[in-house]
């Protein structure tokens, strides 16, 4: 399977696109520090941002080039913003955005000519566990996941008669991931109203992630996942507390599930040591 996938650089992209190219398939990665095209990490390597048209459509050329034939499409690239709601700026959310959701959606939009005209294509696009509910300090990069989970269920009844599939990953914490795309806002300074709750947040945040689920096992699942003859359309890859967090979410009246989430999130324990 010729398999192009974005932000595989560093994270969950790297491991997935590890993953990928140790069960055979051809993969085409994307990412915007692949200055140079090379080979040398057991894959092809070429330069993609994904918030910029003209660097897509180049992509978009070379992987046609290099494979010939594109049959899916995996979306891992994406940032990270940590701040409060009232002190992140709308030009912060959209940055969020924009790379976050819309870049997803430009690179969608590059290969669904392509996958239509050969009547089959696969598209697997990372959400979160934040695109099913949100905790503190997190909305931008919530924001942009609860988007990702409603396009794809536009996407999904779009492209079916085309033969296209679409499968949307909701990882929970991960080890994986590097502080350069993990961002505080700008109004996040030491005299905000929030420093305090933020601190707390945060540092369970880092906790939760520095004691997270191995990324190689996720990679080796979306690679089994698109090897099934047919992909399901959610699938959550999260540890069990996680799973409950979300089972919690959907069940429990609003102000019940929101003092849950807020002690553990923002009360001191030994997450925030």
């Amino acid at each position: 399977m010729n398999i192009v996938i974005t932000g595989a650089s560093s994270g969950l992209g790297l491991h997935t696109a590890q993953a990928l190219a140790r069960h055979g398939h051809r993969v085409i990665a994307g990412a915007r520090s692949f200055t140079e095209e090379r080979e040398d990490l057991g894959f092809f390597c070429a330069t993609l941002d994904v918030t910029d048209q003209a660097s897509i459509e180049h992509f978009h050329q070379k992987a046609i080039a290099y494979a010939g034939q594109i049959d899916a499409v995996v979306h891992c690239a994406g940032i990270l913003m940590l701040g409060s709601c009232e002190e992140t700026t709308p030009e912060e959310y959209l940055h969020i955005m924009d790379t976050d959701f819309l870049g997803m959606v430009r690179v969608n939009q590059a290969f669904l000519p392509d996958m239509r005209a050969q009547h089959a294509g696969r598209i697997v696009m990372f959400s979160s566990i934040n695109g099913l509910l949100g905790i503190p300090f997190q909305s931008a990069y919530t924001a942009a996941k609860h988007a990702v989970e409603g396009y794809a269920e536009c996407l999904q009844m779009e492209t079916k008669p085309f033969g296209i599939s679409i499968c949307l990953v909701e990882p929970g914490d991960h080890r994986s991931g590097s502080e350069a795309y993990r961002h505080h806002t700008s109004g996040m300074k030491a005299d905000s109203p929030y420093r305090h709750a933020f601190t707390l947040g945060t540092r369970v945040i880092r906790y939760d992630e520095n004691h997270g689920s191995d990324p190689d096992r996720l990679g080796e699942k979306v690679a089994k996942l698109l090897e099934r003859r047919r992909m399901p359309f959610r699938v959550r890859i999260a540890s069990a507390d996680q799973h409950l967090a979300v089972v919690l979410h959907d069940i429990l009246p609003p102000s019940l599930n929101n003092r849950i989430l807020s002690s553990y999130y923002l009360k001191p324990g030994k997450k925030n040591r």
